[in-house]
């Protein structure tokens, strides 16, 4: 286990949060005009805040620890995290989660509270998963716990698997430009209904080989007034900062937040989340 990369993948976690968090659903244009450029902490004077994305993360290591390598002790930990969290009464998060919290508190088995939805939750949460497991199989099985417990729909653990794969790659140092990435995706991900995100994923290296900015990226995939809380959205662009900014975190994340809308990365849990 790479505690390393385990300590820095929490930490960034909670820079970009915080960093994002007060462009949260404003047009790049808007966040310029009344923000400026995303290079300090500007939510309370001068300081930042991290929403449920960072406490998400947190969770999911805690019940890692907990759980060691019991496949089922973690998914009863994490759903025990989750509806903990959830009586605290969070005031960031996605529809589809906060259903999933209420499902747990009323006594649901974290098999069964998931919701149908391909909202970005799981994804923000998974990159934990990859720098910590180094086992691909096991980490697509824990992939998937973590994404039932709050989302049903397979999109939703299609894209939390390539953040995680991403996350193991880069701890690892094999993130590379992508291309390989691609190869062990499609190797992880064999289901038919994982072929779009494959092809999107295949579109973020060839723009990353086109030298085009993450922004550029993401307004060739339509999301010119910024990316939404749509999993097919988010992800691509974070796996495009992340290849072509290859953990340089002062240019990458600055990069991803230009991109507007859902500049946290709280996940609002919408088929097509926010266009704003």
């Amino acid at each position: 286990m790479n505690r390393a990369a385990i300590v820095g993948c929490l930490l960034g976690t909670a820079v970009g949060d915080a960093l994002g968090l007060p462009y949260e659903n404003l047009t790049h244009r808007r966040a310029q005009r009344l923000l400026g450029e995303p290079d300090v902490y500007r939510l309370v004077f001068g300081r930042g805040l991290v929403s449920d994305d960072t406490e998400h993360s947190c969770l999911v290591a805690q019940a890692m620890v907990l759980a060691g390598n019991d496949e089922a002790a973690f998914t009863s930990y994490l759903g025990r995290q989750m509806r903990r969290w959830f009586w605290a009464l969070p005031t960031t998060a996605g529809m589809a989660t906060l259903r999933a919290g209420l499902k747990l508190s009323l006594g649901m088995k974290p098999t069964r509270s998931g919701v149908f939805s391909a909202g970005n939750g799981p994804a923000m949460r998974s990159a934990i998963l990859g720098v910590a497991i180094e086992d691909v199989s096991q980490l697509r099985s824990w992939v998937s716990i973590s994404t039932r417990i709050t989302h049903t729909d397979p999109k939703a653990d299609y894209a939390a698997f390539a953040v995680a794969l991403a996350a193991h790659d880069a701890a690892a140092g094999k993130l590379g430009a992508g291309t390989d990435f691609v190869v062990r995706l499609r190797e992880s991900l064999r289901d038919e209904g994982a072929n779009e995100l494959i092809e999107l994923v295949e579109r973020v290296v060839g723009s990353v080989q086109r030298g085009e900015s993450t922004r550029e990226f993401g307004i060739s995939l339509g999301l010119e007034r910024g990316v939404t809380g749509y999993c097919y959205h988010t992800v691509p662009v974070a796996l495009h900062a992340a290849f072509r900014y290859q953990g340089d975190m002062r240019r990458g994340v600055p990069e991803v937040i230009r991109c507007g809308g859902d500049t946290d990365f709280d996940g609002r849990d919408r088929r097509r989340g926010p266009r704003c």
